[in-house]
């Protein structure tokens, strides 16, 4: 049907995709010269260097990689107790290597994993003993809380690669409460989507020895090709000792590097021939709303009621679809409030859980910023050719979506995403259809190609049949571990308006330097229609040399110093911004941290706009300016951050400061604040741009929680609140209550309203 639209198939927009393409095969075959050439390059540039090649550790990641082998057993009841006579019967994983603080030392705790499974499920038991269980970190109990993942609690993890194929895994972390975190990774750890779930079962017991866990996972909530005799998984497994700030791994890997590195996990053998099953779930909803409100769309007031659902089904054992209808995101807490000092648009990030699960098989655009990948001044947030907020969302006010299906998995060695969305008509403006197609294949093992397709078009009464479409090809490569290089090239078509987009990035990073270099050019019109691009009409170019070393004997976990080069011009070459900035990064065992960055700016505004209401006249502005940011460790019970900047702003001045406190008394407990106060002297005027925020979670159980979440936009005169009871009382289903308001302060009143009784139901066929 889309191939049927004949302006997108016109002479001149092929020729601007046959130079695309030949753009990116071009690119490619540089880099592969560049992979070569980087290393004997670097090594004469910085031959200077006080560090010999010789003090610099081996690779963990080249030491040999671990196997395990599985059995079959029976009578397994998750308890949390290692009590079956199965499990004698086991042979454990016992050898965890240090990547933090000492990279390479044995694990100062006594670890034991053991692997089982029957025709449902696989078996997960592990013995995480600890000389000073008293000690121990766990500050949360809900499920998917991010502290489980973010280093702020002891936790073990554990990452299966199904297919073997080096790049894409299911990860799952708990901590010794029995929190539970899962989701996926895609490309080898270049992202990571933590909507996706599972069906698992997890107990977990602490006793005077330290902790016990026991997990089950079926094998309807994992993919993998049951037609193979004798399953052999990447595996790797991750223990997290908190208060030693150490964390260790089975198959070891580098401080850099963290478990999703698919490329360096060991191997889980002996699964035999699994069962296929149906892979058929069936999630239904009903819900029951309220709205009211000065400012709410007339659509969405009064009291109605609705029901829909998500269907998932595996139609081959590498192909999952996702079919939902009459979608709904109640459930999901409302942006965090930002506060806009730049001329650009802000970027919002994704929430909603249908959207948020494979995420990472459709992402296209500039690199985000990962462990164990060159310093860049780019992520997602300022180029990406697919943002999901652009479905089902104006303005952040929702649309209703009837429904649309998902087509995620594999294809022989192809990588393949296929959406379609189809939104309604909404306060008086046309339904829309929505349409991607992502294809991506994996070369020398590390590294991928890909090509993206999207169309947004619109559909029905009141529409003008406006569509918008984009194409774009892609290149990652790691080569010679160390060398990175990402480019890509894209074409948009808005109407009969078209304009390109192109960048070549390559980086090198080891144990040592961080060195990258990247150019980009985007054009004045080039728009897509499903994407996010914070700044067009530009050429760039960007330089950085640092170093990220380690001090032997210190409780300085990494000393980063580095400088980094910014230049922008118009597609004239006439110059628009310069940042040239120097930065110094100091991360300790406990996990704290120092940043300090000193930036010397130029920009040249063309276009007057306005910060707060106080105009930006046109003219050349140079300013400095320079800041600090400490963050504490998270993992104590009263932790935070703090950051001040301060310096020249568009010809007046700005004095920034922004600061979190989070106290965390117990387990399921959290409170946090969030100051953003922002003081300005601009056009001669004087005044202030501030954000505050309070949070409290409180989880009853695994089960059971509580949250509350506030926040006050002084810039807007406005207080968003969202309270939420979440009440798990069936494997992936949920009960929630919702209350959410936006206030107009100062006498405005109630904006918007809403009270939600919503109840979903997982069902397994």
């Amino acid at each position: 049907m889309i191939l049927a639209h004949r302006p997108f198939l016109c002479p001149d927009y092929i020729a601007r995709v046959d130079i695309l393409i030949r753009l990116c095969f071009f690119r490619l075959q540089c880099s592969r010269l560049a992979s070569a050439a980087l290393p004997t390059l670097l090594a004469a540039g910085l031959c200077a260097s006080p560090v010999s090649a010789q003090s610099i550790p081996s690779e963990l990641e080249s030491l040999p990689r671990p196997e395990i082998t599985a059995k079959r057993i029976s009578g397994i009841q998750i308890d949390g107790r290692l009590d079956e006579a199965d499990w004698a019967t086991l042979t454990p994983i016992t050898d965890f290597v240090q990547a933090q603080p000492n990279d390479g030392a044995p694990g100062t705790e006594n670890t034991e994993v053991f692997f089982g499974y029957d025709d449902e499920k696989l078996y997960i038991g592990a013995n995480m003993y600890d000389s000073d269980p008293s000690a121990m970190i766990t500050k949360s109990l809900e499920r998917d809380a991010p502290g489980i993942l973010f280093e702020e609690m002891d936790a073990l993890g554990l990452a299966f690669d199904t297919f073997l194929d080096r790049r894409n895994s299911f990860l799952f972390f708990v901590n010794p409460m029995g929190g539970l975190k899962d989701g996926q990774g895609f490309d080898d750890g270049r992202s990571r989507d933590y909507g996706w779930n599972g069906v698992v079962d997890v107990r977990t017991t602490q006793h005077e020895r330290g902790w016990t866990m026991e997990m089950s996972i079926t094998w309807r909530s994992l993919r993998f090709d049951p037609s193979i005799e004798n399953q052999s998984w990447g595996l790797n497994i991750l223990r997290r000792v908190r208060r030693k700030n150490e964390v260790t791994y089975w198959a070891p890997l580098d401080r850099r590097n963290r478990i999703f590195l698919m490329s360096s996990a060991g191997t889980l053998k002996g699964l035999g021939r699994l069962p296929a099953g149906n892979n058929l779930t069936v999630k239904p909803f009903a819900l029951t709303a309220s709205g009211s409100g000065a400012t709410l769309a007339e659509d969405l007031r009064g009291a109605e009621a609705d029901a829909g659902l998500d269907l998932k089904y595996g139609i081959t054992p590498n192909l999952t679809l996702d079919l939902t209808y009459r979608t709904d995101f109640s459930q999901v807490e409302a942006d965090a409030e930002q506060v806009n000092l730049t001329r650009f648009p802000l970027f919002f990030p994704e929430q909603r859980e249908f959207f948020l699960e494979n995420s990472g098989t459709f992402s296209f655009g500039d690199v985000s910023r990962v462990p164990g990948v060159p310093r860049s001044n780019t992520s997602f947030r300022d180029f990406t050719l697919f943002h999901s907020r652009q479905i089902g969302l104006r303005g952040g006010t929702p649309v209703p979506l009837t429904g649309g299906a998902r087509l995620t998995g594999r294809i022989g060695e192809m990588e393949v995403g296929l959406l379609n969305i189809q939104s309604e008509m909404f306060d008086g403006e046309a339904a829309e259809n929505f349409s991607v197609v992502r294809l991506r294949r994996s070369v020398f093992g590390r590294s991928d190609v890909g090509v993206i397709f999207t169309n947004r078009q619109d559909t029905g009464v009141g529409g003008a049949g406006g569509s918008n479409r984009t194409v774009g090809f892609d290149t990652n490569l790691r080569l010679l571990g160390n060398l990175f290089v990402n480019a890509y090239g894209a074409a948009s078509r808005d109407g009969s308006v078209d304009d390109e987009a192109a960048r070549l990035a390559v980086g090198w990073r080891d144990r040592f330097w961080n060195v990258a270099a990247s150019v980009r050019r985007i054009g004045d019109d080039f728009a897509p229609g499903m994407g996010f691009v914070r700044r067009k009409g530009i050429r760039e170019g960007y330089a950085t040399v640092g170093v990220h070393k380690r001090l032997a004997d210190s409780r300085l976990l990494e000393f980063n110093p580095y400088v980094q080069t910014t230049f922008t011009t118009n597609l004239f070459a006439e110059l628009e911004s310069r940042e040239q900035r120097a930065g110094l990064g100091l991360s300790f065992d406990d996990r704290s941290s120092v940043n300090f960055t000193y930036t010397d700016r130029f920009e040249r505004i063309t276009t007057p706009f306005t910060i707060s209401g106080t105009a930006v006249p046109v003219g050349d502005y140079d300013f400095t300016e320079g800041s600090v940011r400490y963050s504490s460790s998270r993992g104590k019970e009263l932790s935070g951050s703090l950051s001040v900047s301060g310096g020249g702003y568009f010809g007046g001045d700005r004095v920034s400061f922004s600061g979190s406190a989070r106290w965390q008394p117990g387990p399921g407990v959290t409170a946090e604040v969030v100051v953003a106060r922002n003081n300005l002297t601009l056009g001669g005027n004087e005044f202030s741009v501030d954000v505050y925020a309070g949070r409290l979670k409180y989880a009853v159980s695994t089960t059971l929680s509580f949250a509350a979440f506030v926040q006050l936009n002084a810039e807007t005169d406005e207080m968003v609140t969202n309270l939420r009871a979440n009440l798990i009382h069936a494997p992936l289903s949920d009960l929630f209550l919702l209350y959410t308001e936006r206030r107009g302060m100062n006498g405005g009143g109630v904006l918007e309203r809403f009270v939600t009784l919503k109840v979903t139901r997982l069902l397994i066929f």
